[in-house]
């Protein structure tokens, strides 16, 4: 078996300690990706392959910023449910006060209709109306205001009212209450009047001929 005519080949032979093996030597110097390969003649020669840079390196500041600010988002998401908890918790524990409240309060607008309120009696009424309403506790419900089944409850039905183009309340038999923001508490009790049918509209002026 001849030896190698090409002396670099016969040196790579040397190098592995067998000379009779054979060698496939890959001469290509770049892999497909672009990257630089480490041939024989590199390694002869004394030449270092220096490896491929990263394409994205990993920068810790940036990484260590966009950590702390993921976290004081979603500590502020919490701050703000939690607060929404609170103001719900308390809105509920207020509303369940003043409706245990409102016999009393019927009581006292009874005596007030009444002319009883006067007195003791007087004071403590007032006193307890001045309490509710700084909670927020309204008072609603009057004779002639539109009928609206979100805060009234038709109980019996009125004659109707020829001046009337909506339905009104023709008559308050129990007051509302609500809170401030709209929450009702208990809707007012009114007897209903309908628009006339037989109500003829105003005639229109006629305007004079020229």
């Amino acid at each position: 078996m001849t030896g190698p005519r090409d002396p670099r080949e016969a040196a790579e032979r040397e190098m592995m300690g067998d000379p009779d093996r054979v060698v496939i030597t890959d001469k290509r110097r770049f892999d497909a990706d672009g990257t630089p390969r480490a041939t024989a003649e590199s390694v002869l020669e004394g030449q270092v392959v220096s490896p491929a840079p990263d394409p994205d390196p990993v920068d810790p500041l940036a990484e260590m910023t966009a950590t702390a600010q993921r976290v004081s988002a979603e500590y502020a998401n919490y701050r703000k449910r939690v607060d929404r908890d609170r103001i719900a918790v308390v809105e509920m524990a207020t509303a369940g006060l003043l409706a245990g409240l409102l016999p009393l309060l019927d009581d006292i607008e009874r005596a007030r209709q009444h002319g009883d309120l006067s007195g003791a009696f007087k004071g403590v009424g007032e006193g307890l109306e001045g309490v509710t309403g700084k909670l927020g506790l309204d008072r609603f419900g009057s004779v002639g205001d539109a009928f609206d089944p979100a805060v009234h409850e038709a109980i019996m039905a009125a004659p109707e009212d020829p001046t009337a183009t909506v339905a009104v309340c023709a008559q308050v038999v129990q007051q509302g209450y609500r809170m401030t923001g709209g929450r009702v508490l208990r809707p007012a009790r009114v007897a209903v009047a309908e628009p006339s049918s037989t109500a003829v509209a105003p005639p229109m002026d006629l305007q004079p001929e020229s």
